[in-house]
């Protein structure tokens, strides 16, 4: 039979021509699957790396940088980012999640980085935008769990950028992508889509990372204060790596509070 098959695509032109096509037709499909499967891998390693780079970055900018103040006059553009007197204050990690829920009355994320990759507990985490996320609430070895800001529980200290006006972002459980922000006076003119920020106040975030934008604003008839509906930057819908915050001089002025309430006690 094969040799039949053989003399027959091999001595007839119609038939080999025929072959031919539907033999390259096939090894075309096969190439087709092996490359979309090879293509996926590397997209992975892709990501990986594009991840990597965008910590690496984060990792340079000024506001990681803390400078003690030791002269009346501090020009900011002038210091040089090399001098002995400037000290790290914030490390990004970056980390990939490998679980996360947004329709629970309390949300959580999981991340596959634990304490032996410099995870603790209370740290910020932001997307790879750089857009507040949650805060780190438990470690292990390999993995952690970070208390989303879609959290009943949740409480950021936040800044309207074009105003300055600072006051606390929560969720009330409702929508997936927006949050609470309380406690701003009802004579602050606020418009929709300004952006809110963190504060600088919480050791946990550096100033002027995105929260959102606002959607829209009620007065409070409670507090004569508006509580503003601001939708979120971060998509949390759509997490596959965040970055962890460390803030490695959180240990100074924490010792130095505690010193000053057991003096006051």
């Amino acid at each position: 039979m094969a040799i039949a098959l053989f003399m027959l695509f091999n001595y007839n032109k119609f038939h080999h021509a025929v072959y031919s096509s539907v033999a390259g037709e096939f090894a075309g499909y096969v190439y087709t699957k092996y490359d979309n499967v090879e293509s996926y891998f590397r997209l992975k390693k892709t990501n990986d790396s594009l991840v990597k780079a965008n910590a690496q970055l984060y990792n340079k900018l000024r506001q990681d940088y803390n400078i003690p103040d030791t002269a009346s006059n501090l020009a900011v553009d002038t210091i040089r980012v090399d001098t002995f007197s400037i000290k790290r204050k914030f490390m990004y990690l970056p980390a990939q999640v490998i679980g996360n829920s947004v329709s629970l009355p309390n949300n959580y994320l999981e991340l596959h980085r634990g304490s032996s990759q410099g995870v603790q507990k209370d740290l910020g985490v932001t997307d790879i935008q750089n857009n507040v996320v949650g805060i780190v609430v438990d470690v292990s070895k390999n993995f952690s769990v970070v208390m989303s800001l879609l959290h009943r529980q949740m409480n950021v200290s936040a800044k309207l950028k074009k105003t300055g006006e600072t006051g606390s972002i929560v969720w009330d459980g409702v929508e997936p992508n927006v949050v609470l922000l309380k406690d701003i006076s009802k004579d602050v003119k606020i418009s929709a889509g300004d952006s809110v920020i963190t504060s600088g106040f919480s050791d946990k975030f550096p100033f002027g990372l995105l929260i959102g934008t606002v959607k829209d604003a009620i007065i409070d008839k409670s507090t004569g204060a508006y509580t503003i509906r601001i939708k979120t930057a971060a998509n949390f819908y759509n997490l596959q790596y965040v970055n962890v915050i460390n803030n490695l001089q959180k240990g100074e002025p924490d010792q130095l509070l505690k010193n000053v309430k057991k003096t006051n006690e």
